[in-house]
């Protein structure tokens, strides 16, 4: 089994009612829910946060900002938002050290990663290096993979390399939008992959629902 993160997002950017989507998943038996960012201000994070808490979900932050002050502000907002895990960003000594201490689940990107929204670059086998690498950093807890936003590298060899590079929890992120994909990240090792912008435009089976479509993945992510 694949775990599925429903990103309350579409572009990499938080949408505006994600407290009201979220109502619409509370009883779906999710786990997994996140947001950007990028959008709504932390004190809204807060409530959707809180609401997600409520309902017994974990919550993921996934930092998309394209600078390094930017980044590291994010990640100091994270933890007065008060999420469980944050995924993303590219400066992994600086973000742990922000983090230290908290209990967060911080899973960074490996590889070369630029733009948004975020592309991800480079060899197979120098990302799953950069991947081993973060993994080694003390307050790092797994990776956060571009895994289908990468214009070359086919995405299960990508995914497996860097699965078999470390321990921690392998988030595929990004362009996920068939429930082939999914069979394809969970047979490559991935602990989990997360959707937002597919089922906003209802490209998911069980729509044209939201709550329908997270139904249909989480089903295809228990089979897989």
């Amino acid at each position: 089994m694949i775990e599925f993160v429903f990103m309350l997002t579409r572009d990499d950017v938080t949408v505006p009612d994600a407290r009201g989507v979220l109502a619409q998943v509370r009883d779906v038996g999710l786990r997994y829910v996140g947001f950007k960012d990028i959008g709504p201000e932390p004190e809204e994070l807060r409530r959707v946060t809180a609401d997600a808490h409520a309902a017994g979900m974990e919550v993921m932050l996934e930092v998309v900002s394209t600078s390094r002050e930017e980044e590291l502000r994010s990640l100091r907002a994270a933890l007065d938002i008060g999420v469980d895990w944050v995924l993303g960003g590219t400066n992994a000594e600086d973000g742990a050290a922000v983090l230290a201490g908290a209990g967060v689940r911080y899973c960074p990107f490996p590889g070369t990663v630029t733009g948004h929204p975020s592309v991800l670059s480079g060899e197979i086998a120098e990302i799953a290096t950069d991947a081993a690498r973060l993994a080694a950093l003390d307050g790092v807890h797994g990776a956060d993979l571009l895994a289908y936003r990468h214009r070359t590298a086919d995405a299960a060899a990508l995914t497996r390399a860097v699965a078999d590079a470390i321990d921690g929890p392998v988030i595929a992120a990004g362009s996920v939008a068939t429930l082939e994909q999914i069979g394809v990240l969970a047979r490559a090792g991935a602990w989990g992959f997360t959707i937002g912008t597919a089922i906003f435009e209802e490209r998911l089976p069980g729509g044209p629902t939201v709550a329908g479509q997270v139904r249909a993945v989480l089903e295809a992510a228990a089979g897989s």
